[in-house]
């Protein structure tokens, strides 16, 4: 990557995505932890905090008043029908949500979904217009066996299949390796640079340079207030994607703070 495509990056405001997962337990404790992040993050203007709660709690935060942007943490990829127990795109929509997470390697690991299963919900979230969070990532396994960059490859060639060069444009792509996500053993900044300069290769082979110098490329897995800039201002990140760290509010306000 070129010294004049980091500085382009490094000009955007970081996306910083909390992904509460299953948590809390009460609409309450939601309503708290927001409530502190709110607080902690008043006047923040230089970066975009996005915040992915579970599905029973999106209707109860007031979001769409404040700088904020809310997204969910998952999406079917039908819009309506007889799908008992699915949410639909345009549900969440409706909701005010402007964003979705997909592909996480939770949904990857416990729920079977397929890059197939992912590329489907991709085409129909982007029709509903919400901005997808596409997730990719390499098992420790994977990584052992120096097969990051096969796995990456086939994820998002397969995850973007029939994605037109226009649609693309709406979705972020968030680097978590599955081996750093909630074990504490983080990617270093080094590793995340190679890995980012690599999906842009990609996406410049199966795009254009264009699309690929302006597509976000998030972190995940492990990030906490200590590493976060390291990956926005020496991996040239667009931003991070926070699990575990994003229910201490505290935390996470610092490690927005550290970011901008």
């Amino acid at each position: 990557m070129s010294s004049l495509v980091v500085a382009s990056l490094l000009k955007m405001k970081p996306l910083i995505i909390a992904n509460w997962k299953c948590n809390p337990t009460t609409l309450q404790g939601a309503k708290k932890l927001f409530d502190l992040v709110k607080n902690g993050l008043r006047g923040i203007k230089n970066a975009e905090v996005i915040i992915c709660p579970p599905f029973t709690f999106l209707s109860n935060l007031k979001i769409q008043d404040l700088a904020f942007k809310l997204g969910a943490q998952n999406c079917f990829y039908e819009e309506k029908g007889a799908f008992t127990g699915e949410i639909s795109p345009p549900m969440l929509k409706s909701l005010g949500c402007q964003y979705v997470i997909l592909g996480h390697s939770e949904r990857r690991r416990y729920f079977s979904e397929s890059d197939e299963t992912i590329n489907k919900k991709l085409k129909v979230a982007i029709k509903a217009k919400l901005k997808p969070i596409f997730c990719i990532g390499e098992s420790q396994e994977g990584r052992k066996r120096n097969k990051t960059q096969t796995v990456l490859k086939r994820q998002i060639e397969k995850g973007l299949k029939g994605i037109k060069e226009k649609e693309i444009k709406n979705i972020i792509l968030a680097y978590e390796p599955v081996w750093a996500v909630g074990t504490g053993k983080a990617c270093l900044p080094n590793e995340a640079k190679i890995v980012s300069l690599f999906l842009r290769k990609i996406i410049t082979r199966n795009y254009s340079s264009a699309i690929s110098k302006k597509l976000p490329i998030l972190y995940g897995g492990s990030v906490n207030s200590e590493n976060a800039k390291d990956y926005i201002f020496k991996a040239g990140m667009s931003g991070l994607l926070i699990g575990g760290a994003s229910l201490n509010a505290k935390e996470f306000v610092k490690i927005v703070k550290e970011v901008i």
